[in-house]
């Protein structure tokens, strides 16, 4: 097999992996309707990180880099509304 399509299976794989990596945390908050084991700093951090990510991935035209951080970063705004939807009670 040809190593470039190695390196894209591999890019394609890591992004799935990181991209979702957020959706237990949204599933848990929902099914337990609690927020306190949750760490907001932890959330807002990756926030930022795959936003920059998003930004870079433009820069550079890489489709890749841009839809799973983008992706990821829609998640975890759900995953900061759910914290906070589940703060309050």
């Amino acid at each position: 097999m040809d190593p470039e399509i190695i390196w894209y299976l591999i890019g394609i794989f890591a992004a799935l992996l990181t991209t979702f990596g957020f959706v237990p945390q949204i599933i848990k908050m929902h099914k337990t309707r609690s927020s306190k084991d949750i760490s907001l700093v932890t959330l807002c951090q990756f926030s930022a990180g795959v936003f920059l990510w998003t930004l870079y991935g433009i820069h550079l035209e890489d489709a890749i880099i841009i839809m799973a951080n983008l992706i990821s970063f829609l998640i975890l705004i759900v995953a900061i509304c759910v914290y906070y939807y589940y703060s309050k009670k």
